[in-house]
Formats: C-alpha cells, structure tokens, sequence
C-alpha cells in the first residue's frame, strides 16, 4: 500500500508540477532555462525518486506495518536505501530551485513561441507577456489556435 500509494501520488503530481514548471519558465521569465541542468535534474530526480520508493514495495510485501513507534530491524537495509533516496530527491530538487532562479535572473532570449507546439493567445506575445497584455481585442489566426483548420 506505503509504496504504490506515494509512488503514483508523488511521481504523478510532483513530476507533473515540474513539468508545468519547465513549460511555462520562458514565458514567465523571459529567458529560456539551460537545458543541460534541466536534464540533470530530470534524472537524478527519477533516479532518487525510484530509489525512495521502489524498495518499499519489498518492504510491504514482508509485512511491515506502518505507524509503529520502532520497526523491525530486518526491514532496516530496505527502510535504508529508501532513505537515501528521500534525501537524494530531496536535495536534487535544490537543483530545480537554481535553475529556477538562475532563470528568472537571465540567460538567452525566450521568443514568444518558446516551444514547437506551443499554440493559443498567449504564444503571441513576446516573453515575459507584458503589462495588459491586450488593450485591444487581439486578430486571432488560425495558426495560434491548437484545433484544426477553422475559420474564425
């Protein structure tokens, strides 16, 4: 149950976060994240993440309970690379915060279409959308909207 459970829960949502976190940078920011430390930090977030969770599912299967004050020794080496995976994602998320900041504070020009698919009102304006981003009711072309040929 402690495995599956976290592990579709934290992986669904946190990942899913981080995600959402590296699409929007460039719009929010301006400036495009340095990829190589996103692709860093993608990995040692799997990696960390299946080390955190993947043991417990030996863990459950030998029946360790939950909630008990002191847990059985046998359940120690498990319960310990467990551990080191919580603090390995932990601290890789670190990482996530300076590319983050490192971000905001600069680096190369976001266009206003960031990414390949990126299609809807606010892929047209530049990066980071300005102050009252439409004063007037905006053209919309059908090559901003992400549906199919449709005249508008």
């Amino acid at each position: 149950v402690v495995a599956h459970f976290h592990y579709v829960l934290v992986t669904g949502a946190v990942f899913g976060i981080m995600a959402g976190v590296y699409y929007w940078l460039p719009k929010w920011t301006g400036h495009m994240y340095n990829e190589s430390l996103g692709k860093w930090h993608f990995w040692l977030s799997t990696i960390f993440v299946n080390l955190l969770f993947f043991p417990q599912h030996f863990l459950g299967l030998a029946g360790m309970q939950r909630r008990v004050p002191d847990y059985n020794v046998a359940f120690a080496d498990f319960n310990m690379w467990s551990t080191i995976g919580g603090f390995g994602f932990g601290l890789s998320q670190l990482l996530f915060a300076y590319i983050v900041w490192k971000t905001a504070r600069g680096g190369a020009k976001a266009e206003a279409r960031s990414w390949e698919g990126a299609k809807g009102l606010e892929w047209t304006v530049p990066s980071p959308a300005p102050h009252h981003t439409f004063t007037l009711p905006p053209l919309i072309k059908d090559g901003d909207l992400a549906h199919g040929d449709v005249t508008h």
